[in-house]
């Protein structure tokens, strides 16, 4: 039994260090090389797209797709009041004003529901985000932005895997944007990916990452590009980590069942939703501490840290920081935000590690 746990570390232990150790010896180190469109063919593949867009980490995915998009200053996106910042952060960086929707308490996912009163004639996109590896309900999602000609760009950052009715996450919409920093559920390190099933649209994402340069005339540039290119290296460790993501699915899968298991007569305390209509990868194994636990989520987190185990808090609703403050109202997503607490959810937790995890949390 580890004398810390940490709230997450990544599985190294297939062909990273092989695959790596290609790239250096061949000295294909930057953003050329056999390893970055074998990794794009290969996750495109696993999220049943067509094609696959690497880029330097999950938060330019979000931007890259909303610029191939041509969304830009004047137009509004709709996302999820509670995200992390980045889907907001990608919004504004093209000058467009991001309109945050409350939460459901079902699935803690943007509420669809509550889609179409936000939606005006400035509105051209829905971001919706399956939070904490949990898939939104992509159905009415998909609806809404068909009837009002509106663009589609999922955000599955955290739950490569997951499943909707069967199919799976980062399949749906005009685009889907993931990461792959060190504590998803295949990491690169940092790193992003964006899939989709239009060439067109791939093509002009390639374009504008790679400093917007033409492919047939070289250092000619038609439009003010970026550079937002994943390495050789980088792309080597996720070609590494994807033959290895069935297992880190089931293991995170056991991990959850483990943790209902012992958690789920503890009074206050409230279980990860996993919807009959979904598969959730659980990346991070997520709490609610309820008014009637005994102690606030913060006191649990300090209780948990004094034992030399690590947590971390849900996100704070984009609506209070500082750069999105307002006064509306969301109160499933100030509720969840207030309560949430993220456990150790590493692949490599074993038995032991939950057992002592679970007596911390039901010995009050």
């Amino acid at each position: 039994m580890a004398d810390f746990i940490p709230v997450y570390e990544p599985v190294l232990g297939g062909n990273e260090k092989k695959y790596v150790l290609d790239c250096l010896e061949t000295g294909w180190i930057s953003s050329l090389g056999k390893y970055v469109p074998e990794f794009e063919q290969e996750f495109s593949s696993f999220c049943s797209r067509k094609f696959g867009v690497s880029v330097a980490n999950g938060t330019v995915a979000l931007q890259l797709a909303l610029m191939a998009l041509d969304i830009r200053e004047g137009d509004e996106v709709i996302v999820p009041d509670l995200t992390f910042v980045a889907t907001a952060n990608a919004v504004s960086y093209t000058g467009a004003k991001p309109v945050f929707v409350d939460s459901e308490p079902d699935t803690w996912n943007m509420d669809p529901s509550r889609i179409e009163e936000k939606i005006t004639k400035k509105t051209k996109a829905i971001i919706p985000v399956s939070l904490f590896g949990h898939p939104c309900d992509m159905d009415p999602i998909l609806e809404i932005a068909k009837d009002h000609e509106l663009f589609v760009i999922e955000d599955a950052a955290e739950a490569h895997g997951s499943e909707y009715k069967g199919r799976k996450s980062g399949s749906f919409g005009d685009v889907s944007c993931f990461s792959f920093y060190g504590n998803k559920i295949i990491t690169t390190g940092e790193g992003g990916m964006c899939v989709t099933d239009n060439e067109k649209l791939a093509n002009e994402m390639r374009f504008l990452k790679d400093h917007g340069m033409s492919s047939e005339k070289r250092y000619w540039h038609s439009k003010v590009g970026f550079n937002f290119r994943m390495t050789n290296i980088q792309a080597a460790i996720g070609v590494a980590q994807l033959e290895q993501i069935g297992k880190f699915i089931e293991s995170k899968r056991k991990i959850a069942r483990q943790y209902n298991s012992l958690l789920k007569d503890v009074k206050g305390i409230s279980l990860p939703p996993e919807m009959p209509w979904a598969k959730s990868v659980y990346w991070m194994y997520s709490i609610l501490v309820g008014d009637d636990y005994g102690m606030s989520r913060d006191e649990l987190a300090a209780r948990l840290k004094a034992a030399k185990i690590d947590s971390r808090p849900f996100f704070y609703p984009m609506h209070q920081l500082p750069m999105y403050k307002s006064e509306r109202q969301f109160p499933v997503a100030e509720r969840l935000s207030a309560q949430g607490l993220n456990l150790p959810s590493s692949p490599m937790l074993s038995k032991e590690d939950i057992e002592r995890i679970c007596r911390v949390i039901a010995e009050k």
